[in-house]
């Protein structure tokens, strides 16, 4: 009897699993069960709109789909519509697939205030995801400040700060567009707590930044690491050719309308102004032996709005243990028990590229054709009962292919789609509204 396999998430780590087991040789049943009726979670709505050529790996899990390996099942949610219990009782192997989309909160004095925002929400709502279209974020302000110094973080930066051309060339939610072209800001603070050297980018994301039309990059070269002795050997040469990077820009002539100013060994201490944020505190720190230690000097600066680029957190799923501090589900190698599996940021935390899940969908795949063939559960069509007797409107991949090519069609002038960015306008267009 083949296994039947439930992953549930449509983003990179579930497409790798998926493939993984396809190409696997064994017999096996795979369901995709995702929320919402588009799949692709990261590449969707997590890839910055002006990254495109990153999101064509959705070409290769286009063909997964359309292969007849395995079958999706589009808006339908897990704790809503059938519970992880549930899914473990009809299935051989369930896979947690679900990503982090939640943000790690910025814990400091003021970080309730009006204009404080997480990078989840902020991307995903320029992304037009349906979950934050409405987070209608304040840009009329002069300057922002982005905490964190990861690739998300230069997205976010980057963003704030390109004119409409760029943007109109892009997939991004046409409110995002207008919002951020009738923004006032000009500056945009890039904060990291620690040194340069132990920055998260990559070198291709720092490039653009070096790059931009209407911007700017701001450094002060003494602020730069010419000791790299705290960063991990196999990690050195990377780090110096980043801030050498960083040290180009420092030389880069000045006269553009607006600024991204790169402060290293900075932390944020506390968001001031009334209900909303009038400016950011943050306090000059020193990186010894790779940890930011305080040095009590402080500075304030005059920024309107704050986005937190500082970690993700996976949705906690009732029925499976979940690491509260960490904010994923413990396992090792993939396996949390038996039976019940995670892969991508769900086994391992927001870290690596798109990529990185490759590995983690081959080696939890490997781990269930080896210890769980034969399969001894019916899966597919007790998944189908279940969710009719409820009167799930599941949505199939087909439906999602129709829902594409609407958004292909409605793109503006140079850009690939344009995106539906409510639920029910999606369910409409495919005839379910």
């Amino acid at each position: 009897m083949a296994i039947s396999v439930a992953i549930i998430g449509s983003g990179p780590s579930a497409f790798y699993t998926a493939d993984a087991l396809v190409k696997s040789g064994i017999p096996c049943t795979i369901d995709m069960i995702e929320r919402l009726p588009a799949p692709f979670g990261l590449i969707r709505y997590g890839v910055a709109p002006d990254h495109e050529s990153t999101r064509k790996v959705s070409r290769s899990f286009d063909k997964t789909a359309r292969g007849g390996g395995m079958t999706f099942f589009g808006n339908v949610e897990v704790g809503r519509d059938v519970s992880l219990a549930e899914l473990r009782q009809v299935y051989d192997a369930v896979v947690l697939a679900i990503g982090a989309p939640f943000d790690r909160p910025l814990e400091i004095p003021g970080a309730d205030k009006k204009g404080v925002h997480g990078s989840a929400a902020f991307v995903g709502w320029y992304n037009g995801h349906p979950d934050f279209r409405n987070l209608d974020p304040d840009l009329k302000v002069k300057a922002a400040a982005v905490v964190g110094v990861g690739n998300v973080a230069l997205d976010v930066a980057r963003l704030l700060v390109r004119d409409r051309k760029e943007l109109e060339a892009t997939d991004m939610a046409d409110y995002a567009v207008e919002a951020i072209c009738a923004s006032d800001i000009t500056d945009v603070y890039l904060l990291g707590r620690r040194g340069a050297q132990h920055a998260a980018f990559t070198i291709g994301e720092l490039r653009e930044m070096g790059e931009l039309d209407q911007a700017s990059p701001v450094i002060d070269a003494a602020s730069l690491p010419t000791n790299f002795d705290d960063v991990a050997e196999e990690d050195r040469r990377i780090r110096q050719k980043m801030v050498e990077m960083l040290r180009g820009f420092a030389g880069l002539p000045q006269g553009k309308p607006k600024r991204v100013h790169f402060r290293f060994n900075c932390a944020p201490k506390e968001v001031l102004g009334g209900d909303r944020v009038e400016g950011l505190r943050v306090e000059r720190m020193r990186t010894e032996g790779g940890r930011a230690l305080g040095t009590g000097e402080t500075e304030d600066l005059p920024v309107g709005l704050v986005v937190a680029a500082i970690g993700y957190r996976s949705p906690k799923i009732e029925g499976a243990q979940f690491d509260e501090k960490k904010g994923l589900y413990p396992n090792r190698g993939g396996v949390i028990e038996p039976g019940l599996y995670a892969v991508g940021w769900a086994m391992r935390g927001p870290s690596g590229v798109i990529g990185s899940n490759k590995i983690d969908g081959q080696t939890v795949a490997k781990t269930i054709v080896e210890t769980l063939a034969p399969g001894t559960k019916p899966g597919r069509p007790a998944l189908e009962e279940l969710l009719a007797k409820r009167g799930v409107g599941l949505t199939s991949y087909a439906e999602w292919l129709k829902l594409d090519a609407a958004e292909v069609a409605r793109a503006r002038p140079g850009a690939p789609r344009g995106k539906f960015y409510a639920v029910e306008e999606m369910l409409k267009v495919i005839g379910r509204g």
